[in-house]
């Protein structure tokens, strides 16, 4: 029966070869042809939308994949970016505490160690922690300045860091004096909050007008130690008055360094202090 249909079937294809476009075999390959296309058409219509899904879901699995991957190459950007910002602002600090340290209004009679800040301040600590130690030559109660002003001094030490405690501390207290007038006073933190220092112990007879610039007094009030060189800046004077109830004037300070953000500082130690 197979060798019956392979041998009919080459006889066909020879035929089919032989003859012309009008042969009969030709007439029933047309007529074939006709027969099947609309099962041809039907068959495309069914298969094309299992077609057009499976192309939707590749693309979509395609779209995803090159999603994913853009978010994974944003994100390595962004940290790249902020790696980078992060040493352009600390290479900027350190510039302005060498420049600060060499120029004519670093104290005299002392050197700085500069050091990182390894922690910040918060709303109920207002202290830092600084990179440098014992080791360093760091002692308690060492001034802490910035490039803009004074920040606080030393509170604690350990051989590699060390705890500073701001001039925003409801604890510290520096002997201070207005620039322009000499008016002294003692810098303190108000009760309030916030970032503004207050120029305490004031007397009426003395001026302390707005913009007024307050320094290091340098010199011993009281039972206040003298651990400040006079002449470090600390803020500018926003407000001053008085009233007949209050026996000082109220004299509000404006500290020049930011002290809610310290990414560097300088410890200013005795020169010829050992390290």
């Amino acid at each position: 029966m197979v060798v019956s249909f392979v041998v009919l079937s080459l006889a066909l294809i020879t035929v089919s070869f032989r003859e012309s476009d009008s042969g009969p075999v030709h007439g029933i390959q047309d007529a074939g042809a006709a027969a099947l296309r609309p099962f041809e058409v039907v068959t495309e219509r069914v298969a094309r939308p299992f077609r057009d899904a499976y192309n939707w879901f590749d693309g979509l699995v395609d779209a995803r994949s090159e999603n994913e991957r853009l978010r994974k190459e944003n994100a390595q950007l962004r940290q790249q970016y902020v790696a980078a910002r992060s040493a352009v602002d600390d290479v900027a600090v350190l510039t302005s505490l060498l420049e600060y340290e060499h120029g004519p209004d670093f104290p005299k009679d002392f050197d700085a160690v500069n050091a990182d800040v390894l922690t910040t301040s918060s709303q109920f600590k207002q202290q830092i922690t600084i990179a440098a130690g014992s080791k360093h030559g760091v002692r308690k109660d060492d001034p802490v300045v910035t490039a803009a002003g004074l920040v606080g001094k030393v509170t604690r030490v350990t051989p590699t860091v060390s705890q500073v405690t701001l001039l925003s501390d409801p604890t510290s207290a520096v002997a201070a004096e207005d620039l322009t007038s000499g008016a002294s006073g003692i810098i303190r933190h108000g009760a309030g909050g916030g970032p503004a220092l207050f120029l305490d112990r004031v007397t009426k007879n003395e001026v302390v007008l707005v913009n007024d610039v307050i320094v290091t007094a340098g010199t011993q009030q009281g039972a206040l130690p003298d651990v400040y060189p006079a002449g470090i800046l600390i803020g500018r004077v926003t407000s001053s008055g008085q009233s007949d109830t209050l026996p000082f004037k109220t004299v509000q300070v404006e500290p020049f360094a930011d002290l809610t953000s310290l990414d560097a500082v300088a410890v200013l130690v005795p020169d010829g202090r050992p390290r």
